[in-house]
């Protein structure tokens, strides 16, 4: 894994943002992870969440919208070429083919996806049109990818040299064991609330590392990787994509803040609830973040590891999650 994301314990701060923001009181629920106390806030997974977030940010100072904010946002992973877990430069399938999978939800419910999308760097601006553009909420393979080109988007070559050699010195053993919080199958995943309090989501990736072609994870489809729900909250699922998929983590996560849990509370027992259903949660990693209506925010793991970004009250900092073990 890309050597910053595995920096776990590195933190950074970003100046005092001098966007307007709107007071609100405090979340009547206790025991909040962080007790927010004016919007906006933006939280997204992984260290890269940092510079995701600050991208964002400037949406939402300038008077933007959370759903303009996510996309931007998580746009900045898919253009990295360096980040081999997200857009162009994304490790590739068994057969060396980058394939990419991403969502976005808005506060109105509405929602876009597209799976095993082929040569467009940022799959989210087309499940954004998706979502805005057609009567569906997926497409899929050569069908996403036909859309995205009549939309305007330009095709490139996303295999980059040095994802090439990392699948050519796979393919000497072609195995693949998932490594705690070092898997092949990372993913950037956003939530924001706006000035006005709507929230928004996006989750974005290029999928497992040698996946089996036509492999989809939990990232693109909503109530596992992603789920929004603008009267209580949102949350984004990330790591092993089969384990998020068995559980629609994201969805039960904010149904338990529906049922008057906080945001930590939420992440916890969702991932909880997760390890009951799989005996072999020691073998690997899954985290999630969450982020409620009154701007307050939790985030959880099994394994130690997991890091997250926050943006809220003039600062954006990256933070170590608490973990089952």
């Amino acid at each position: 894994m890309k050597k910053a994301r595995r920096n776990f314990l590195k933190k950074g701060t970003l100046g005092i943002v001098s966007a307007p923001f709107l007071s609100i009181g405090s979340c009547a629920a206790t025991e909040n992870k962080t007790s927010i106390k004016t919007l906006p806030v933006i939280i997204s997974t992984w260290d890269a969440g940092k510079e995701a977030n600050e991208e964002a940010f400037k949406i939402l100072k300038s008077g933007g919208t959370s759903l303009d904010a996510v996309e931007k946002g998580v746009m900045l992973a898919e253009a990295d070429d360096t980040n081999q877990y997200v857009g162009d430069g994304g490790k590739p399938d068994r057969d060396g083919y980058v394939t990419l999978d991403a969502c976005i939800m808005d506060w109105k419910g509405n929602a876009g996806s597209v799976c095993f999308l082929e040569n467009i760097v940022h799959p989210i601006s087309v499940a954004r049109r998706v979502m805005e553009k057609t009567p569906h909420v997926m497409l899929v393979g050569e069908g996403a990818k036909q859309f995205a080109i009549e939309e305007g988007f330009k095709t490139k070559n996303l295999l980059t040299q040095q994802s090439k050699m990392d699948w050519e010195e796979w393919k000497k053993t072609a195995e693949y064991r998932p490594v705690i919080n070092t898997e092949n199958h990372d993913t950037i995943g956003m939530l924001a609330i706006d000035e006005k309090g709507n929230i928004s989501g996006a989750c974005t990736t290029s999928g497992m590392a040698f996946k089996m072609r036509g492999r989809v994870g939990d990232s693109p489809i909503i109530g596992a990787g992603l789920f929004v729900d603008n009267e209580v909250g949102g949350a984004v699922a990330t790591g092993l994509g089969e384990a998020v998929l068995r559980t629609l983590t994201s969805f039960l996560c904010v149904e338990f803040m529906r049922n008057g849990k906080t945001p930590q509370e939420a992440c916890k027992m969702a991932i909880e609830r997760l390890t009951q259903k799989h005996k072999n949660y020691k073998d690997f990693q899954v985290g999630i973040i969450a982020l409620d209506k009154n701007g307050n925010t939790g985030a959880f793991a099994i394994q130690e590891g997991f890091t997250y970004a926050l943006s809220a009250e003039g600062k954006n900092e990256v933070s170590h999650s608490e973990s089952m073990i």
